[in-house]
């Protein structure tokens, strides 16, 4: 993962925040985590690798995702999530599942910020490795 042209943050600047805006970062991050998974697993035609993509970033794949993790959160990463689940994100079909999404969006845009890919890289392959 690139992190060469971001400037990490210390936790503190990082809370700071939006939770909306962890969020929009971490979309991005995870997909990215998603995409390079599944390209370096096999090699196949872009129609079939987004198919495969969708089950894992639309909100209710990744809410499969998120109960894989909850509870291996530390506090700190919980109430990160919590921020983001809470944030006012608008109106969809499953509220619920697209908060809880978006919630561990925050999460990995949060990790991303401070320069924990570690942990995001942790997090994700107890994700993938149980989903698959």
């Amino acid at each position: 993962m690139l992190m060469q042209n971001i400037k990490i943050l210390d936790k503190r600047d990082a809370l700071m925040y939006n939770p909306l805006t962890l969020a929009y970062l971490g979309d991005g991050v995870y997909e990215l985590l998603v995409r390079e998974r599944l390209v370096s697993n096999e090699n196949k035609s872009n129609g079939k690798l987004h198919a495969q993509a969708k089950q894992y970033v639309c909100a209710d794949g990744q809410n499969v995702g998120l109960h894989k993790i909850i509870e291996i959160l530390t506090d700190e990463e919980t109430a990160v999530f919590k921020r983001g689940r809470n944030a006012d994100c608008g109106k969809h079909a499953n509220i619920v599942a697209y908060k809880k999404a978006t919630g561990l969006e925050a999460l990995f845009g949060y990790l991303y910020l401070i320069g924990n890919v570690e942990r995001i890289e942790e997090l994700f392959d107890v994700i993938y490795n149980h989903t698959t």
